[in-house]
C-alpha cells in the first residue's frame, strides 16, 4: 500500500547514532531500507566514519606517536575497506529489492496480463519434463518458461505421446482430471470465469475497444461493431487478443489459487456465421481447444458457456450485439432459436467424445436470457427443446455427455424447483450480483453479510431441483468501473473515484471486501467468480473495475488465498440448521429414472405464443428455418508430438443424423438482429417466390 511506503520513508534514517548504520544482508530486504515509490533525486549516502582521537597525553606520547599513527592508519583503512565491502553487497541487494517491489507494483497495477516468464530460467538438458510439482519448470508453446508454483499439493501432467491421458491435479483435495470421477454433492466447485477472452467485453478488455473507439461516426460498443471497426485487421487483432489475454500460465495460476473449475464463455461464431454477420468465424474455437488441453494439464474442469446467441438473448453487449432482443422474441425470434439448437447440438456432439468429456463436464445453453422481455412460456419452451437436443445426442445417464446448465433468467431459484422434474443431469445457474442490489445506499459494512441471504435458496434448490451453481458473482458492492454498464455508461454511485483507486484501499476496506467475497463463496457453494482478470485501460493507464478482478483481489487481499476459507462463513450469520446434506435427487446426477420426464413437463417448441404479441394464426406466419442443411462438425486439435493421436471426428453419436436448421431457399427474411418491429408476412413462405 502507498501509505505503508510513505511511513517507511518517514522512518528512513541510516545514521541514527554516531556509529555508521550500514544495513546487514538480512536487513537489506526489510521495507525500511527500500526507497519510496518516488525515490528522491539525491540518494542518501552513509556518513564518513568519525576520526579516532588519541586521548592519552603523557610524556611518552611523542615516543609512541609514530607507532600509533601507523596503527590508526591501518584501522581507518580497515574500516573504509569494510564499509566499501558492505556497501558493495548491500546496495545491489537494496536495488534488487527495490526493483522487485517496483515490478510487483507494476504487475499488480496491470494485473491483467500473465506475468512475463523469467528469462533467466533454463530448462535442464535432455527431454522436456512431462509432469511436475511445486517449483518445476514449464515451457509454453511459444518457448517461454515459467516456474510452476502451487502450495496446495497440486501437480501438472501431460503426455506428449497420448494427449488424452489423465492430466493434473489442481490441488491435493481436488479430483485428478481423467482418472478420478467428480462426485456431485461431495466435491465442491471453486471456479472462476475467463470473461472477455473468447467473447470480448469493453469493461474487461478496454484497451482493445479504446484502440477502435468509433466506426462510421458511431462508438464501438460491442464485438459486432469492434469487428467492423477492425476491418481488414480483424483476424490479426483478435488472434493476438486470444493468444495473449489468457495463456497457459493463467491456467497454472488458477490452480495455484486453490480453484478447480473454469467457466469459459464463447459466442456462436466459434462455430459459424450467416449472411452479413461481421464476427470472426471459428477462430475462437482454436483457443477453446487450447483451453481443454491446458485444463487437463493443470487439473481443471470446464463449464462451457454459450454466452452469445443469434439475434441476442438480452440486448447487452456481451451477447455479441447490443440493442434489441431477437432471440425467442419478435419476427425472427423462432428462426434464431432454431439456429441456436443446431449450434447446441454441434457443441454437444464434440464435447461428448471420450477425448474431451472428462474435461468439459458442463454445457450452458444460454447466458442470462432476459425473462422480462422474452417471457416464461418462450424461455421454458426453448429450454425444453435444448435439453431434448442434448440428450438425443448423448443418451441418458451418468457419463453420457455433459451436464446441461440453465440460467435462472434472473428470477431466483424457487420458480425453477419443479421445472423438468426427472430430467437427466440438469443444472440451474444463478448470477447474483451485489453491484446491482436493489438497495445501493448501504455502506460496505452493512453489505458484508448480504450474500449469506443467498444460502438458504441455494440449499433448498440443491435438494429439490438438483445441482445448483453460482455461475457468476463478484466482490463489487456497486456499479463503479469503466464501462461496467457499457461504453459511455455512467455509474449510479457517486463515490466511484474512491472505489476505482484500489491502490489506496485501507486495511479495514480490504478486510470488509474479503468478508463480502467469503460470504458469496459460502452462500453459492459451487461458484464461479466473474472474472479472472480485467485488462488495463490505455487511457487510465491502470485496471478499472478492481472488484471484478480475481487476480488483482488475490494480490491485494480481498480475495482469499485459499477459497476453502469460505466454508462455514455464513453459519453464524444465518443461525439456521437448513443446510444441504449433499444428496441431490437421483435423476439430477444421472441416477435411477434419469430422463423420465412426465407428460406435464414437456414444452412445445415453437410455443403457442411469442413476445411481443404474436399468437394464433400469426405464429404460423413467423419466418422459420428448415432442418435440411448440412451439419457442420467442429475441428479437433492437432498435436505436433503425437500426429497420429486419435482426436475424434467432432461427432460422438453416429445415430444422430438430423440435419441443420438453415434458411428456406427462395424466402426473404428480415434482419435477424433487428426484427422486433418488422412487418409480419401476410402469407407463409414455402420457398417459391411469386
Amino acid at each position: 500500500m502507498a501509505t505503508d511506503r510513505a511511513m517507511a520513508d518517514s522512518q528512513y534514517n541510516p545514521v541514527a547514532t554516531e556509529e555508521v548504520a550500514t544495513p546487514s544482508l538480512s536487513e537489506a530486504g526489510d521495507s525500511k531500507w527500500l526507497p519510496s515509490s518516488n525515490p528522491p533525486m539525491n540518494t542518501p549516502t552513509f556518513e564518513d566514519p568519525p576520526s579516532l582521537k588519541d586521548t592519552q597525553e603523557t610524556s611518552s606520547a611523542s615516543a609512541q606517536s609514530s607507532s600509533r599513527k601507523r596503527i590508526l592508519t591501518f584501522v581507518i583503512l580497515g574500516i573504509c575497506i569494510c564499509i566499501i565491502i558492505v556497501a558493495a553487497v548491500a546496495i545491489p541487494v537494496l536495488l534488487t529489492q527495490y526493483f522487485k517491489k517496483r515490478n510487483q507494483s507494476s504487475d499488480t497495477s496491470s494485473a491483467t496480463t500473465s506475468a512475463t516468464p523469467t528469462t533467466s530460467l533454463v530448462l535442464p538438458d535432455g527431454p522436456l519434463p512431462t509432469a511436475g510439482t511445486d517449483g518445476s519448470l514449464i515451457q509454453m508453446d511459444n518457448g517461454e518458461l515459467f516456474m510452476y508454483s502451487n502450495g496446495y499439493g497440486g501437480d501438472w501432467a501431460t503426455n506428449p505421446d497420448d494427449p488424452f491421458a489423465p492430466g493434473g491435479k489442481a490441488q491435493s483435495w481436488s479430483k485428478r482430471v481423467g482418472s478420478e470421477e467428480w462426485v456431485w454433492g461431495t466435491d465442491v466447485i471453486r471456479g472462476v470465469n475467463l470473461g472477455g477472452w473468447l467473447v470480448t467485453e469493453p469493461f474487461i478488455v478496454p484497451a482493445l475497444y479504446e484502440k477502435y473507439a468509433s466506426v462510421g461516426g458511431f462508438p464501438v460498443i460491442d464485438e459486432w461493431m469492434l469487428c467492423i471497426a477492425m476491418g481488414k485487421n480483424v483476424e490479426k487483432e483478435l488472434h493476438n487478443h486470444y493468444a495473449t489475454f489468457i495463456t497457459e500460465r493463467d491456467f497454472a495460476e488458477i490452480a495455484a489459487a486453490g480453484l478447480n473449475w473454469v467457466r469459459i464463455p464463447i459466442g456462436f461464431w466459434a462455430i459459424g456465421t450467416m449472411e452479413h454477420e461481421p464476427f470472426l468465424e471459428s477462430a475462437s474455437w482454436t483457443y477453446f481447444l487450447k483451453a481443454i488441453e491446458w485444463a487437463r494439464k493443470y487439473g481443471l474442469r470446464i463449464y462451457l458457456d454459450l454466452h452469445a446467441l443469434p439475434g441476442s438473448q438480452n440486448g447487452w453487449n456481451h451477447s455479441g450485439k447490443g440493442g434489441s432482443i431477437n432471440f425467442m422474441n419478435g419476427v425472427m425470434g423462432i428462426a434464431n432459436a432454431q439456429r441456436t439448437l443446431t449450434y447446441i447440438r454441434i457443441l454437444t456432439e464434440f464435447v461428448s467424445q471420450e477425448q474431451y468429456r472428462d474435461v468439459v463436464c458442463m454445457l450452458g445453453i444460454v447466458n442470462e436470457i432476459l425473462w422480462k422481455t422474452i417471457g416464461q412460456t418462450s424461455i421454458e419452451s426453448f429450454y425444453y427443446a435444448a435439453y431434448d437436443t442434448v440428450r438425443n445426442a448423448t443418451g441418458l445417464g451418468t457419463g453420457n455427455g455433459p451436464y446441461v446448465a440453465l440460467h435462472d433468467a434472473f428470477q431466483g431459484l424457487k420458480p425453477w424447483e419443479n421445472f423438468l422434474s426427472g430430467s437427466d443431469r440438469v443444472v440451474i445457474d444463478q448470477h447474483p450480483y451485489l453491484a446491482f442490489w436493489k438497495d445501493n445506499t448501504l455502506t460496505l459494512g452493512e453489505m458484508v453479510d448480504k450474500p449469506c441471504e443467498w444460502a438458504l435458496a441455494t440449499n433448498r434448490s440443491s435438494r429439490v431441483f438438483g445441482v445448483t451453481v453460482g455461475g457468476e458473482f463478484s466482490t463489487a458492492i456497486n456499479d463503479c468501473g469503466l464501462w461496467l454498464n457499457g461504453v459511455g455508461s455512467t455509474p449510479t454511485n457517486a463515490d466511484c473515484a474512491r472505489w476505482d483507486d484500489w491502490e489506496r484501499y485501507d486495511q479495514a476496506t480490504i478486510d470488509n471486501l474479503k468478508k463480502v467475497t467469503l460470504a458469496s463463496m459460502d452462500a453459492l457453494q459451487n461458484f464461479f467468480f466473474w472474472t479472472w482478470k480485467i485488462g488495463n485501460s490505455t487511457n487510465l493507464q491502470t485496471s478499472s473495475s478492481p472488484l471484478w478482478h480475481y487476480k488483482l483481489g488475490l494480490q491485494r487481499g480481498w480475495i482469499p488465498k485459499d477459497p476453502r476459507e469460505a466454508a462455514g462463513h455464513c453459519a453464524s450469520v444465518l443461525q439456521s440448521s437448513d443446510v444441504f446434506d449433499g444428496r441431490h435427487p437421483a435423476t439430477a446426477t444421472g441416477g435411477a429414472g434419469a430422463g423420465t420426464l412426465s407428460a406435464n413437463q414437456a414444452r412445445a417448441f415453437p410455443p403457442a405464443t411469442l413476445s411481443p404479441s404474436f399468437s394464433g394464426t400469426q405464429m404460423t406466419l413467423l419466418p422459420t428455418y428448415t432442418p435440411t442443411g448440412t451439419v457442420k462438425t467442429l475441428f479437433a486439435p492437432t498435436f505436433t508430438l503425437a500426429p497420429s493421436a486419435t482426436v475424434g471426428t467432432g461427432w460422438t453419436n453416429v445415430k444422430d443424423q438430423g440435419l441443420a436448421y438453415v434458411p428456406v431457399n427462395g424466402c426473404d427474411y428480415p434482419n435477424a438482429w433487428d426484427a422486433v418491429t418488422a412487418s409480419l408476412p401476410s402469407t407463409r413462405c414455402t420457398g417459391t417466390k411469386p
